[in-house]
């Protein structure tokens, strides 16, 4: 078997714009002072060293890895924003090229290292030179659309990615899950009027951006029915994720039959996220990777790859991304975490689907009957 490719390099940890006030504009109130931002280089490099630690790094295969070349960047962002982010780059201080997309000196060139680990995972993955891949990545894209930078996101890593793919034609057609606490809007947009591309979002309603993913948000033109949106209630955990997978994820992959499947692995909607309270388990992870393990494998010869997104716990992420690419591999290590799933296994959304995540889940299909042959809709009674 090819193996599982990593796609990661040491300069994406140098990508840091420092402190930043609150608000936007900052609020002028006696406390308004500059405080760190969640898009930090530990959250990242902490997978890493776990990886090294429990001897998971020299199982996996590495994959070459350079930045993005501006062509394979234009392919989803506009000239002008690709001039302005650039711009900003190259002065000194700190700048946002959008909302919430704040960057500094250099971070231009490790945003084109981003994107170019997301294309070199996916390439990885299409070509056959591994079977699955993990792109470990940073600054993550999926809130990036073509003209503007958003939270915390420069280029859209995956949306390149894939749309580098069907113009070479690596593939045909791209399922592309985003598992993020936040609505992948970057993506949606990126897409919204292409049959080629399944994009479907599992995202907590209404964070961020709070004025997209919404049910009704289902594509334009040629593209409508591929765009899915899976608003799921805060507490939903991991019986909520998984069974939104089961439930539409994979009836409706198997009718779309991609021959390359990806997903925006955000780690934010585990249980100890600051940004999102989605309460996933590391081994919530590891199962809903498990299930696209499977799907990869009935519709796609198993290409499968995961392109990192965000997760800001630093405590908790790292290992929540240690369980999804321990599974690609196929195994476990005695990692000495397991106190951490004891206390997850206490909560109730870890094992029960929720009413409220029922509610949003049959809404979900009764809209998309439209368009996919859906199973009934679980009572919730």
């Amino acid at each position: 078997m090819p193996g599982t490719g990593l796609a990661y390099h040491p300069h994406l940890l140098l990508h840091d714009a420092g402190p930043a006030l609150v608000g936007d504009p900052p609020e002028p109130y006696p406390y308004s002072e500059a405080e760190p931002i969640a898009e930090v280089p530990r959250r990242v490099g902490r997978i890493k060293e776990l990886l090294d630690h429990f001897g998971v790094t020299p199982r996996l295969v590495p994959l070459d890895m350079g930045p993005a070349s501006i062509d394979d960047v234009a392919r989803i962002h506009t000239g002008e924003y690709i001039q302005r982010v650039l711009e900003i780059s190259v002065k000194d201080g700190v700048g946002d090229a959008g909302q919430g997309a704040r960057l500094t000196r250099g971070s231009f060139e490790l945003g084109l290292l981003a994107a170019g680990g997301a294309i070199a995972a996916v390439e990885a993955v299409a070509t056959g030179r591994v079977s699955n891949a993990y792109a470990l990545v940073r600054p993550p894209g999926h809130h990036a659309i073509s003209w503007r930078g958003m939270g915390f996101c420069l280029f859209n890593n995956i949306a390149i990615a894939a749309q580098k793919a069907l113009d070479e034609g690596w593939a045909k057609k791209i399922l592309i899950l985003d598992w993020d606490v936040h609505h992948g809007n970057g993506t949606q947009d990126a897409f919204f009027q292409e049959s080629q591309v399944l994009v479907i979002n599992l995202h907590q309603d209404r964070l961020y951006p709070a004025d997209s993913g919404y049910i009704d948000e289902v594509g334009e033109g040629a593209g409508t029915g591929f765009n899915v949106n899976v608003p799921l209630p805060a507490g939903t955990g991991d019986a909520g994720y998984l069974a939104a997978i089961e439930r539409i994820v994979l009836p409706m992959a198997h009718q779309f039959a991609p021959d390359l499947i990806l997903v925006s692995s955000g780690l934010d909607a585990s249980r100890s996220d600051p940004l999102g309270r989605m309460v996933v388990s590391a081994e919530g992870y590891r199962k809903m990777t498990r299930v696209m393990m499977t799907l990869a494998d009935e519709l796609c010869g198993g290409r499968l790859a995961l392109i990192h997104e965000g997760g800001y716990s630093q405590s908790y992420a790292p290992i929540c991304g240690l369980a999804i690419i321990e599974e690609l591999l196929g195994i476990r290590t005695p990692n000495g975490m397991l106190g951490t799933q004891v206390q997850a296994d206490r909560l109730p959304p870890t094992h029960t689907v929720g009413l409220d995540a029922e509610a949003v889940l049959a809404k979900v299909l009764e809209l998309q009957r439209q368009y996919w042959a859906l199973p009934a809709a679980v009572s919730a009674s």
